[in-house]
């Protein structure tokens, strides 16, 4: 029974080796420390900063945000559904259509409401 779990403990164990030679080299060797006071500046562009940083967003930046996560996940439903079509039949067309009728629901209900207008 150990023997099935063997080659799970050797991949992690080498990719946590190489993940501590990553940071290793990455952190001491191919990237020196080198600041100044240029580098420790807030921007590098030159310019000071001209407000805080701790800014509030407006609240439909995370409206849009939340849309754009919504809609790509509907994308990432499809295809897999499309793939196992033939084998699901009528019930995969059925249920695939009450999802996608809902997702269009909230799209055309967050259209109405402006979510999606910019100003």
């Amino acid at each position: 029974m150990i023997e099935n779990y063997i080659p799970v403990l050797i991949f992690i164990t080498v990719g946590l080796f190489v993940g501590v030679i990553m940071i290793v080299m990455g952190g001491f060797m191919l990237a020196p420390s080198k600041p100044n006071k240029q580098k420790n500046s807030p921007y590098e562009c030159g310019f000071s900063a001209f407000e805080d940083a701790r800014l509030k967003f407006d609240v439909r930046f995370y409206l849009v945000a939340i849309l754009f996560i919504i809609f790509d996940l509907e994308i990432a439903f499809l295809f897999p559904w499309a793939i196992v079509l033939e084998d699901i039949g009528l019930f995969g067309i059925l249920s695939m259509g009450i999802f996608l009728g809902i997702l269009v629901i909230g799209f055309i209900y967050e259209w109405k409401k402006g979510g999606l207008e910019w100003e």
